[in-house]
Order: C-alpha cells, then sequence, then structure tokens
C-alpha cells in the first residue's frame, strides 16, 4: 500500500477517534473524553497534512470525510446506540460508493 494511502487512513482514524471523544465529552465536561478530542483531532490534521504532499486536496478531503461518515456512523450505531432509517443507510451507500468511484476510476487521485 503506498504510504500516502496509509496516512489517509491513519487521519481518518485518529478523526474518527476524535469525533467519538466529542461526544463523549458532553460538552467538554469530561476529562479524558476532552483530552481524547484535542489528541485525535491534532493527529488527523497532522496525518490528512502528509497526505496532501501525495494527492489533491479535494480528492484527499472527499475520501476522509466520506469514510469519516461511515466510520462514526457506525461508532454511534455500536456504542452510542443510535439508530437510522433506511434513507440514512441508503446516503451512507451512496457515499461509499462515491470514495470507491473516486479510488478505483478516477485518474486525478495522485499528482
Amino acid at each position: 500500500m503506498p504510504i500516502h494511502y496509509v496516512y489517509l487512513i491513519v487521519a481518518v482514524v485518529f478523526e474518527t477517534c476524535g469525533t467519538a471523544s466529542l461526544k463523549a465529552s458532553e460538552g467538554f465536561t469530561k476529562l479524558y473524553p476532552s483530552i481524547g478530542v484535542v489528541i485525535g483531532f491534532a493527529g488527523a490534521f497532522y496525518f490528512l497534512s502528509l497526505t496532501l504532499n501525495y494527492m489533491p486536496i479535494g480528492i484527499v478531503y472527499a475520501i476522509w470525510s466520506g469514510l469519516g461518515i461511515v466510520l462514526i456512523t457506525l461508532i454511534g450505531l455500536v456504542f452510542f446506540k443510535q439508530h437510522l432509517d433506511a434513507p440514512a443507510y441508503v446516503g451512507l451507500a451512496l457515499i461509499m460508493a462515491g470514495v470507491l468511484v473516486i479510488n478505483v476510476f478516477s485518474r486525478t487521485n495522485l499528482h
């Protein structure tokens, strides 16, 4: 796997952890989840910046946000007992399809 994809995956994981910590922090009233927010987003933006050395910003952001949406939705389902309706699942499938199209068919994912 090329290093820029490793950076991007790490950025997505950090961002997802930061967002989950944001929910768990309950408005920054809980110390450890609040620290998780800062670490999560700092790590996310650091690794996102490394990815931008290899890929165009629009493509990076589309992949980063799309994968982050799907992962945080799964975390919401499992850990926060949030539920989705059918249109939400369709929307998530379309987001995943968009990320797949960019990675499989687009020649602009590298510069």
